[in-house]
């Protein structure tokens, strides 16, 4: 059965559907903790003073956000007596990990790096674990609230906020950093939270479809555990947590079969240039001579139009032609931009070519996260939603992360240049896997 490509006109009327329009706005609510436990972090530690090794470890603190598939099945089936009854399922977990996320950035305000480092980075890991569960649940949200023709769309419009909130969180406290203080710019990005939490309040909540075939799955590994008809709590427990956590585990394989191992692995590739990289940004951009005004100017506000100009022509791409295509392209231009980091460090303190390679990150950014979302939204079983989606996003960034651990002894022994040659070669294993990927979506869609 041969599928008709939409119009470029019924492309772009996507972006005007409702739901389309609310992942803007939780995309914002998601985007801006993570640069403030992450390059915003990393630009307050170097201001202060701190160790270039010190600040490449305070990238674990990132790791959270790689292992959320621990407590992803919670979100995905606890619910609140009163809280879940009054919000939802989704809504409700989206709200306490915003809350989180403020309580742990006034944390941060209240303390000095210089003096109580440890305590930065309990606060940090506070953020961090609560923008995680924050995640986690609007992740679900969005998958389940539009049919999967608009994952292209929402994923779009959600990068579109998400970036947003990541200028805010960049640009705006480094702006106010240098005019007032690092407390002020915490506190401040605390109260631009309340974005998310007004959002939340207002939306309804997407209503869950279970797939065919769920309830005869969990009804068969129950009778494989011995655990049908239980009658006391421990069995009753153990079934939950089959239902839980073995059951979308048991469902993806049976779904992929052997490939999915491959499809495991490309998720854990695609974005290990990007992140490995993005820990040593602001260090790099203070180190060569740039100023925390020009970074501000030209590495955000600059580089933010271009983000949008990528994550909009993702998405529309994604909805024009498939997801596949823009896949691939995304994985190219990530890779490939990091060699223009190499050559700025080879430049110097040139605004040019800080806007030129700015504007190539962000772009190419932008694209190749829509189109990688989009891919991952299609991969997940809705009766497994929130647990489904945690393992890709936490596979996403789990060997980044643990890798720009080492990022600042990698600059320390040899030279940013080749740091940023290396970070360039990670990412050519992503683009061989987009290949592969692309060729079997094909094959199955010939059978």
């Amino acid at each position: 059965m041969t599928q008709t490509s939409p119009s470029w006109s019924e492309a772009f009327r996507v972006y005007l559907h409702p739901r389309v329009i609310t992942m803007f706005f939780l995309g914002f609510a998601a985007g801006l903790p993570l640069l403030l436990v992450f390059s915003t972090l990393s630009a307050w530690l170097s201001d202060m003073g701190v160790s270039r090794t010190a600040i490449g470890f305070f990238g674990w603190v990132g790791i959270t956000y790689s292992v959320k598939i621990f407590w992803a099945p919670i979100i995905d089936r606890l619910r609140f007596p009163l809280l879940t009854a009054r919000l939802g399922q989704r809504r409700s977990w989206i709200l306490l990990g915003q809350l989180g996320v403020i309580a742990g950035l006034v944390g941060m305000a209240m303390l000095d790096p210089r003096q109580q480092l440890l305590a930065v980075a309990g606060c940090a890991l506070l953020v961090a674990f609560a923008s995680a569960t924050q995640d986690i649940a609007i992740d679900a949200f969005r998958i389940e609230a539009a049919v999967r023709e608009f994952q292209g769309a929402m994923s779009s419009t959600y990068i579109l906020g998400y970036r947003i909130a990541m200028l805010a969180a960049g640009a705006g406290s480094l702006y106010i950093a240098e005019f007032g203080s690092w407390a002020l710019a915490y506190l401040g990005m605390a109260a631009l939270m309340l974005v998310g939490v007004v959002t939340v309040l207002l939306v309804p909540e997407p209503q869950r479809a279970l797939a065919e075939g769920v309830q005869a799955l969990e009804q068969e590994l129950h009778r494989r555990l011995h655990l049908s008809g239980a009658s006391n709590w421990r069995a009753r427990l153990a079934a939950w947590l089959v239902d839980a956590v073995v059951a979308p585990f048991v469902d993806f394989f049976r779904r992929n079969g052997k490939f999915a191992l491959t499809v495991l692995l490309f998720i854990s590739l695609f974005r290990l240039s990007d992140i490995v990289m993005g820990i040593m940004a602001n260090p790099f951009y203070l180190d060569i001579g740039f100023s925390k005004a020009e970074i501000a100017s030209v590495g955000k506000v600059f580089g933010f139009f271009m983000t949008i100009a990528g994550s909009f022509l993702g998405g529309l791409l994604v909805v024009k032609y498939g997801v596949f295509k823009p896949l691939l392209a995304g994985a190219m231009m990530v890779a490939g931009t990091n060699l223009l980091f190499a050559k700025l460090s080879l430049v110097g303190p040139e605004l040019s070519w800080l806007a030129l390679v700015i504007s190539a990150d962000n772009l190419s950014g932008g694209f190749a996260n829509a189109a990688f979302i989009a891919y991952l939204s299609g991969l997940t079983n809705r009766a497994y939603t929130a647990t489904q989606y945690a393992l890709f996003s936490s596979l996403m960034t789990l060997p980044g992360k643990f890798t720009s651990g080492f990022s600042g002894l990698v600059v320390d022994a040899s030279s940013y240049t080749s740091f940023f040659v290396y970070a360039a070669v990670m990412g050519l294993p992503a683009i061989w896997l987009a290949i592969v990927v692309m060729r079997r979506d094909r094959a199955l869609a010939h059978q």
